[in-house]
């Protein structure tokens, strides 16, 4: 699958060939909205936590005797029906929300969501990528003279480049990530996706062992 180069003027400069088995795999929906949630999922964090009747201060103590007070029987100042004692019910960390994919779907899903991506034009390619300085406005420029101004980016790094990740930092709509660490829910959650020609590469390598 043939697709047009950009260079970082944004102009074209020539096309290349994708592999197929990457860039050009069938959509199966229901599989990439399965890993999805499942991503959702797995990315939660659970906050939410009430104090149970053991985990409240006090209570070691009898409030009053058993008998005799005319009062109500009790035998701690945690219990749940009373003021600071511990919460009945209340949600807990001890929830788990994770979900678990094996291997393929996750990969799969991924292709698929590239190929996608392929389809609807939304993939701008790269001869190469390369900031002198670590500087927001060479990052703002570029990203401007290509075909996707005003929209979310995902921008793959085919390694680490501390420069280009600064530079991209305060820039909205814009983010970055390794090929290496690619996957299905970043990549729904920007529009277009930029990527050198060297990202191509670290993905066959990492994906299609």
């Amino acid at each position: 699958m043939k697709i047009n180069v950009y260079n970082q003027e944004g102009k074209e400069t020539g096309t290349s060939l994708l592999p197929k088995e990457i860039f050009d795999v069938k959509v199966n929906s229901d599989l990439v909205q399965q890993v999805v949630v499942s991503q959702m999922a797995n990315r939660r964090q659970v906050l939410a936590h009430a104090k149970g009747r053991g985990e409240v201060r006090g209570g070691g103590k009898k409030p009053w005797r058993q008998k005799g007070t005319g009062r109500a029987r009790h035998g701690s100042r945690r219990s749940p029906i009373w003021k600071g004692g511990g919460i009945t019910f209340g949600p807990t960390k001890d929830r788990v929300f994770k979900k678990k994919i094996n291997k393929k779907m996750r990969r799969q899903a991924l292709f698929m969501i590239l190929s996608g991506k392929v389809k609807n034009n939304l993939l701008l390619l790269l001869e190469d990528l390369k900031l002198e300085r670590a500087k927001t406005k060479l990052m703002d420029s570029f990203i401007k003279n290509l075909p996707c101004k005003g929209k979310s980016v995902l921008l793959v790094l085919p390694k680490m480049d501390k420069n280009v990740i600064i530079a991209s930092k305060n820039i909205p709509l814009l983010e970055t990530v390794q090929a290496k660490d690619l996957n299905s829910l970043d990549l729904l959650s920007s529009k277009y996706l930029i990527m050198p020609k060297d990202a191509v590469k670290t993905i066959k390598d990492t994906f299609l062992k």
